[in-house]
């Protein structure tokens, strides 16, 4: 009789264990009735294995121009890029940077990143949630230094050499998604209202107005 008690306390600990929701691979995946009108899964519909071939699997990157107001250019590898990666859960990012470049906070709702620096001088970052007060990680990376950034959290890198910079970001997940702060805020579309942003940041209406005003660039 023990045993047996010992054999369906393993098996419900099994079941908890698994009783879980995969991660979602878009910002949202509204459901529906009539299988007809859908028109996105979580992920791609799959080629027929027999179809496949070695190009499926290949991209080239060329450098990025980082010519523009904040000095940096992403060039992603996300599923959308490069079919193949349908499934795998990894995805990969080139970053250039011009002397001084940002790549302005933001995050990864999806994915959590590595990164490696194969040229110049970065000063990068990451904060904590409220739960662990804010707290703010910082390094300086240079040219075979590897920096983590978990998943969700704001994080930054900022060009801090005399030269151009070019880091490899790899992430966890096919389509890990990216919320540049600022554009969130001050370019969502509609906007958000004044009301709410200047109590967030306890600031006067036409700080916020001057903000949603500006030219929020999008350097993916």
């Amino acid at each position: 009789m023990k045993v047996l008690y010992f054999l369906v306390s393993i098996l419900a600990l099994a079941s908890v264990s698994f009783a879980y929701d995969p991660s979602p691979l878009q910002d949202f995946c509204v459901a529906i009735k009539d299988p007809k009108d859908g028109v996105f899964v979580n992920g791609k519909f799959c080629k027929d294995p027999a179809l496949v071939k070695a190009e499926d699997f290949f991209k080239h990157i060329d450098p990025g121009n980082p010519v523009n107001a904040l000095g940096s250019q992403v060039t992603p590898v996300f599923v959308d890029q490069l079919f193949g990666l349908n499934t795998l859960g990894i995805s990969l990012a080139r970053i250039d940077f011009a002397p001084k470049g940002l790549n302005p906070p933001h995050i990864h709702p999806r994915g959590t990143e590595i990164l490696t620096v194969l040229e110049g001088t970065l000063y990068v970052g990451f904060v904590t949630s409220n739960q662990d007060k804010n707290r703010l990680f910082t390094k300086v990376l240079n040219k075979g230094d590897v920096f983590v950034f978990p998943i969700g959290l704001i994080h930054f890198q900022l060009n801090v050499g005399y030269g151009n910079a070019v880091a490899i970001a790899a992430l966890s997940s096919q389509n890990p998604g990216v919320i540049t702060i600022a554009n969130a805020l001050f370019k969502s579309n509609p906007l958000i209202s004044d009301e709410v942003l200047t109590k967030a940041f306890q600031v006067d209406k036409s700080i916020v107005d001057y903000l949603q005003g500006q030219t929020w660039y999008d350097n993916n």
